[in-house]
């Protein structure tokens, strides 16, 4: 089988799948160096021969990136010269084609470039800070240790209103008192041990024990406590038998089978919130969603009994569901924001879906944004408006723009500005219809002149539809009207981002601890990264939320509304 390089020549490609090992390599190795090749030509077969060797090994291990490896294969590209860019920019649009061939000023040598959009201008630099370091680097002020034990430091000697000691004419009088931090360490969880004094009547033998001090809990296990493993597991990641040593070491021992324990008190107070958290969402006006990877030993199991089972009837794979997803679903809720999470076998979509069900009826219907996967859709597409990121169409021009700069650079820029345009608008914090008025006058002539060239494109067999650069402007092509929502409905963002971030909780958790033991334990890491995150994006102390949780579970479960993450202060039974 033959095909076209991009270079023009003919390359031939492999029909059969070839697998060597080592021993194979080497003897090959050693029969080129026997034979009758070149010094020169065998050394190249030997670099060629363990070049595939080392490929193969750093696909598998997942240490090699594409980039990388073309880097390896191909050699690096070399960057377009500045008279080259802005040439590329600026192509004659009298020609027939998006394309032209335009001299370089220095060199006077010919430079093929294609045709930006009408509009399009290079990026303007961003303003760089003065004094060599980032804004917001630096040392921290005091008003940023909020929880901070204060002490007050008096003068042993001196008090307001007393003779200066130096001069002894003036009065002392009192100014803003001055600061200085000290940062202690201790273990995540610490232990008190209380010595109860014991006492036993000589006559009767009855024996008078010493209370607790006032404020200790009947329990072993203080709600903060508890409060501070659920947030260690589910935000900082940390495993339980990781956290199990790092507290022995300390001398306070904690099992990770207790850990558990408490953690799930912790849900047993919390999943009544998390299910009003879903009422409140399913109401909302915005939903960004996306999907990740998850393992649950439980359902691994029942794989591996669906497998043997339709093996056994000769089928080679089942026609149950085997993929595991966690969902994120971000939805702002008017000036609410809550994010849920599930780990199970649905997907984003089905997880979309359920919560859709839950919708009043009667109400406008909600923004959706996601990638354009078709796990994402939801069986009904016409109850909601789909957005589409345009970040992900962005993505795969910048993954082609070593391999296709000029072109890639064409679609990069225009939606710089856009996107730029976007941020001037959040920092101006524009209205959803006044940002919707701002974008249509700033970046709908950008997109319409960059939908013009990226049809010109495909439509004068510019480039070949079944290349990479092709399948990315159709991808463009394909999902334009939900790519550019932004410019039609008031309020509709621009990228998926908001979602990708809230799920790297569970990437976190995923990347320390691997997996979950069951479908409950999912669940209950689900309520609770649900809270600890809606807590953080609300600006809320999430081990003292979880505190007041469990100090106030009959509360709770009486009135879940009041004790969302973003109301819970205001309610009556709060401290």
């Amino acid at each position: 089988m033959w095909g076209l390089s991009r270079k023009g020549g003919m390359v031939q490609k492999p029909e059969d799948h070839l697998t060597w090992n080592a021993e194979d390599g080497e003897a090959l190795i050693a029969r080129v160096h026997r034979s009758n090749l070149p010094r020169a030509d065998a050394e190249r077969v030997e670099w060629v021969i363990r070049m595939y060797f080392y490929v193969v090994f750093a696909l598998q291990e997942a240490k090699l990136s594409a980039q990388r490896l073309r880097s390896l294969l191909c050699g690096q590209r070399p960057e377009p010269s500045p008279e080259a860019s802005s040439a590329a920019g600026q192509a004659d649009s009298d020609g027939p084609h998006a394309s032209a061939v335009l001299e370089a000023d220095a060199g006077g040598a010919g430079t093929t470039g294609p045709q930006a959009p009408p509009g399009a201008s290079p990026r303007a630099e961003r303003a760089q800070p003065a004094g060599g370091h980032r804004l917001g680097t630096g040392c921290l002020g005091a008003a940023a240790y909020a929880g901070a034990t204060r002490v007050e430091c008096r003068h042993e000697e001196l008090a307001v209103g007393q003779r200066c000691p130096v001069c002894g004419q003036g009065t002392l009088y009192k100014l803003p008192a001055g600061v200085e931090i000290r940062i202690d360490g201790h273990a995540l969880l610490s232990a008190i041990h209380y010595e109860l004094e014991k006492l036993r009547c000589s006559a009767c033998g009855v024996i008078f024990t010493a209370g607790l001090p006032d404020g200790v809990g009947e329990e072993k296990y203080s709600a903060q406590a508890r409060a501070v493993l659920a947030v260690s597991r589910y935000y900082l990641g940390v495993p339980g038998y990781r956290l199990q040593g790092y507290q022995a070491m300390l001398g306070v021992p904690v099992p990770d089978a207790t850990q558990w324990d408490q953690i799930e008190v912790v849900g047993d107070c919390a999943y009544k919130v998390f299910a009003q958290m879903e009422r409140e969402a399913a109401q909302g006006e915005l939903i960004f969603h996306d999907d990740t990877a998850v393992r649950i030993l439980s359902l691994i199991k029942e794989n591996h009994d669906r497998v043997a089972a339709a093996q056994a009837q000769g089928v080679s794979t089942p026609n149950e569901r085997t993929g595991m997803h966690t969902t994120a679903l971000v939805v702002q809720v008017g000036e609410h924001t809550a994010i849920l999470y599930y780990s199970s076998r649905c997907h984003a979509g089905e997880n979309l879906q359920r919560l859709l069900d839950k919708r009043e009826a009667g109400r406008d219907k909600p923004l959706a944004m996601s990638d354009a996967l078709a796990s994402n859709e939801v069986a009904d597409e016409s109850k909601l408006i789909r957005c589409h990121c345009l970040a992900h169409g962005r993505r795969k021009f910048s993954d082609l723009e070593a391999v296709f700069p000029h072109e890639c650079q064409v679609v990069l820029e225009v939606l710089s500005q856009v996107f730029d345009h976007d941020e001037q608008a959040r920092k101006e914090q524009l209205s959803p219809q006044a940002r919707l008025s701002y974008h249509q006058a700033q970046s709908q002539p950008l997109m319409e002149a960059l939908k013009t060239w990226l049809d010109t494109q495909l439509e004068d067999h510019l480039v070949e539809p079944n290349s990479a650069l092709g399948k990315a402007i159709g991808y463009m092509q394909k999902h334009w009207e939900t790519l550019t929502r932004f410019l039609s409905v008031p309020g509709a963002p621009l990228d998926n981002n908001l979602a990708e971030r809230a799920l790297k909780l569970f990437i976190r958790q995923r990347n320390n601890s691997l997996f979950y033991k069951s479908t409950h334990s999912a669940y209950i890491a689900s309520v609770l990264t649900s809270l600890i995150a809606t807590c953080l994006y609300a600006g809320v102390n999430a081990v003292e939320y979880l505190m007041t949780l469990q100090e106030h579970r009959h509360e709770v479960f009486a009135d879940p509304a009041a004790w969302l993450p973003w109301a819970y202060a205001n309610s009556r039974a709060s401290p």
